[in-house]
């Protein structure tokens, strides 16, 4: 016999066609599962991103960040309205659609410089960029809230410090509340909180910030609207230069593909940057895209086209069970390094933990439970991890075998250096 599920009443809240579409189209696979508190749930798995097109269905794409440089926001004449309220005609199509959608926007810098009439947008110095975005982010709120207010769609600030990521605590009450204001009906407008943001502890560009932002939320993908089309082969300024439209795991040869700086002067991000953001994404399972954002409804125009380089994430990466360790892995800041020996670095890479005997040398000074990186002989990254042992202890430890460790510190000793599941290779 079928059961019935009592209908609550609305109370305000958005109407079913307005919620996201994984809760009711075909292309989802939907399977039972069981548990004492609930007789019957039903977990549902979107389908799997494979084409630029993709990020507009939102049976493959539920939930979308956009990112949005400075550079396509702001002109030397102040806020590029007529293009702002395009792309906001883009979102609410992509609501109507029934995708959610997150924007990380840079942009407050750059509008507060003008109105203090600051130097070099407002980057010559940290005091100068602190000012100029407590300026520009009242300026830059509202004109999102306007013209998001004319679809008929609410705006959310949402103002985020590197810290409110890299501590676990805080990266949850960042979760919760975007989730909150997702179920809500509300399109969250992220930006990095630059008015008390220093060098040390920052994210530095929003590409990385809206990779982190959507391992939070859970988001399917990422959309960085950029000023070139893509990803190429070399400078796309060379004759010559490729489009790379697929990517499968950011390898040294793409990284090598890679310019570092910002053409426009107005923001801070590069093509290396939105590499390392593909790098945040896929360790969750989150396909990211490159486009470019100069013309008039951008999304349309490269989903439609097939224009951009789109980053899937290879096989076996992110899902409920690798959540911390792709918050982890997508960490900016650590607390200290462990360098290992090349039969500890294979150990790794079969997924064994970190042992103390492949330890040969510790920089930093870190506490048990700090997150270190774990690097070789010649100083590559090979694993980010929770260390089990304080500095001092990692270096009392070090090139030693476990039956010698209660001698060396006094206690009966841990399993690992680094446990496996505390852990995650990069």
């Amino acid at each position: 016999m079928a059961l019935r599920r009592k209908r609550k009443p609305n109370h305000g809240r958005r109407s079913d066609r307005a919620r996201p579409a994984y809760r009711h189209v075909a292309g989802f696979a939907a399977t039972k599962t069981c548990s004492k508190r609930r007789a019957h749930s039903l977990t549902v798995v979107p389908m799997q991103i494979s084409h630029l097109a993709d990020l507009a269905d939102a049976a493959a794409c539920p939930c979308l960040v956009i990112k949005v440089g400075s550079s396509l926001l702001v002109d030397r004449n102040g806020p590029r309205r007529e293009w702002l309220a395009a792309l906001v005609g883009e979102i609410g199509e992509a609501r109507n659609r029934g995708q959610n959608v997150i924007v990380v926007s840079s942009g407050a810098i750059a509008l507060g410089a003008a109105r203090l009439g600051l130097e070099k947008g407002g980057r010559g110095k940290l005091s100068d960029a602190q000012a100029a975005a407590s300026v520009g982010q009242i300026a830059l709120s509202g004109l999102w809230s306007e013209l998001l207010g004319a679809h008929g769609l609410t705006a959310a600030q949402m103002l985020l410090s590197l810290p409110d990521l890299e501590e676990r605590r805080r990266y949850l009450n960042a979760t919760a509340t975007l989730n909150r204001l997702l179920d809500a009906g509300a399109v969250p407008i992220v930006n990095e909180n630059d008015s008390v943001a220093t060098h040390e502890i920052r994210f530095g560009d929003n590409d990385r910030l809206a990779a982190r932002v959507a391992q939070a939320a859970g988001a399917s993908a990422v959309l960085l609207l950029s000023d070139v089309d893509g990803l190429f082969d070399r400078d796309p300024a060379v004759p010559g230069a490729s489009l790379i439209r697929e990517v499968r795991g950011v390898t040294d040869e793409i990284r090598a593909m890679a310019t570092p700086g910002s053409a426009s002067g107005m923001g801070s991000g590069g093509m290396t940057s939105k590499l390392q953001a593909a790098e945040i994404a896929e360790l969750a399972g989150i396909s990211l895209a490159i486009v470019n954002g100069t013309v008039t409804r951008p999304i349309a125009q490269a989903l439609g086209s097939g224009t951009g380089t789109l980053f899937l994430p290879r096989a076996g990466r992110g899902g409920k069970a690798g959540a911390r360790k792709a918050w982890l892995g997508g960490r900016l800041r650590l607390k200290g390094t462990l360098r290992v020996d090349d039969g500890a670095a294979a150990a790794l890479a079969n997924g064994k933990s970190l042992l103390a005997k492949g330890v040969t040398g510790v920089d930093g000074a870190f506490e048990r439970g700090d997150a270190i990186a774990i690097v070789d002989a010649a100083g590559a990254v090979l694993a980010h991890g929770l260390s089990e042992y304080d500095a001092g202890e990692c270096a009392a430890l070090k090139g030693t075998h476990s039956s010698e460790h209660e001698a060396l510190l006094g206690y009966a000793p841990r399993s690992a250096i680094v446990h496996r599941n505390q852990l995650v290779l990069k």
